[in-house]
């Protein structure tokens, strides 16, 4: 996710297929890379925790969706990306970036490989950023060749259902005599295709809160029924707010924030994504090598703060009266009941225990490096 651009009218705003029933719901509703979106309905806390204790769903429909088939639709990706996808089978799917030539981060995305189609070519699934689709779009396009690409970024529904009763609870809305098998037997980053409420679902056992869930792409008309049926099950609905805070303690990237065109995986904390003896060449390969060999400027650490006051996004690190870095994303976490952040500092101010400073409306207030995720689910 990224954020909006400030000051966009309304009425030039996306809606996505549920934003009827946000309405319904009397949702507080913000402009979010070019949508309009919920950022908050009971309120940010309450749904945060419905999340970690039982279930909550998103809305997540304005998130880019595209559809490839080809011949060699993998092979082709495997040079955008510094992950080795070679291993990767129907059914499974890989979280990776998209790469530019040098080695920042277009994007953040998750890669999922289906069957074969009839006629044995390679079907993938992308699910990109909101505030990226259009720039995504655009390079894949120009590095692809012989793959038919479908934008259905604006055709399919997605929504994701979160939390350690989430699953269970979907698992109702499927007919015990359907002959699926249970959804509980979807593997993390599993996918498959089923049938709910009398439409066809792509189910993906993917999220973005540290909590156990699948994200589903369906039909608007069917996605409809399916937030309706939710409801009436009590799953909880959820905004942008708590989307935020969750992914913050499980100390996930946020695109346009902790990661950007100008940042490598290397300096994010996505080294584990980087498969420089088990690939070929990619984009930005040489710039990761140098990188490996020599260090990076700056790296992502997390923070808490050690008294009053919250780190936010843009806020100056300091450390012995020199600014070394600067704060990415911060908030206070609902779980921890601490103020927490992410925020690039030197390799040499980012071994955990380091003691730093923000600067919070012209005062300093002592933080410190700490093991990241905040947050992990038992």
């Amino acid at each position: 996710m990224s954020d909006a651009a400030d000051g966009q009218a309304t009425a030039a705003l996306f809606h996505t297929p549920l934003y009827d029933l946000h309405k319904e719901q009397s949702a507080r509703m913000v402009p979010f890379s070019g949508w309009e979106m919920p950022v908050q309905y009971q309120g940010i806390r309450a749904e945060h925790e419905a999340v970690r204790q039982t279930a909550g769903m998103f809305d997540i429909s304005h998130m880019g969706k595209f559809r490839l088939q080809g011949a060699a639709v993998i092979d082709q990706l495997q040079t955008l990306v510094p992950t080795d996808l070679s291993n990767l089978k129907p059914g499974a799917a890989q979280y990776t970036v998209l790469l530019n030539e040098k080695g920042g981060v277009i994007d953040d995305l998750i890669i999922y490989l289906q069957s074969p189609s009839e006629e044995g070519q390679e079907r993938v699934v992308l699910i990109v950023n909101a505030a990226t689709t259009v720039k995504d779009r655009d390079w894949l396009m120009s590095h692809l060749t012989g793959v038919q690409f479908e934008d259905v970024s604006t055709e399919q529904a997605l929504i994701a259902v979160q939390g350690p009763k989430a699953i269970a609870t979907l698992q109702t809305l499927i007919p015990a005599d359907s002959g699926e098998a249970p959804l509980e037997t979807i593997s993390r980053f599993g996918h498959r295709t089923v049938q709910i409420l009398g439409g066809t679902a792509f189910v993906a056992r993917t999220g973005y809160t540290g909590e156990d869930g699948v994200e589903i792409m369906l039909d608007p008309s069917v996605a409809v029924k399916l937030w309706r049926s939710l409801l009436s099950a009590g799953v909880i609905p959820c905004g942008l707010g708590a989307r935020d805070t969750l992914r913050l303690e499980a100390a996930m990237a946020l695109y346009g924030q902790d990661v950007n065109d100008d940042i490598t995986p290397l300096q994010a904390r996505l080294g584990w994504l980087v498969h420089l003896d088990r690939k070929g060449d990619f984009m930005g390969r040489s710039v990761l090598e140098q990188q490996k060999q020599n260090g990076v400027p700056n790296k992502l650490v997390g923070l808490k703060m050690q008294g009053r006051g919250i780190a936010r996004h843009d806020y100056p690190i300091v450390h012995e009266g020199k600014e070394v870095g600067i704060v990415t994303s911060g908030t206070q976490s609902p779980t921890l009941g601490e103020a927490i952040a992410l925020a690039y500092v030197p390799p040499t101010l980012a071994k955990t225990g380091q003691s730093l400073e923000v600067v919070i409306r012209g005062k300093s207030y002592p933080v410190e490096v700490v093991k990241l995720p905040f947050y992990k689910r038992g």
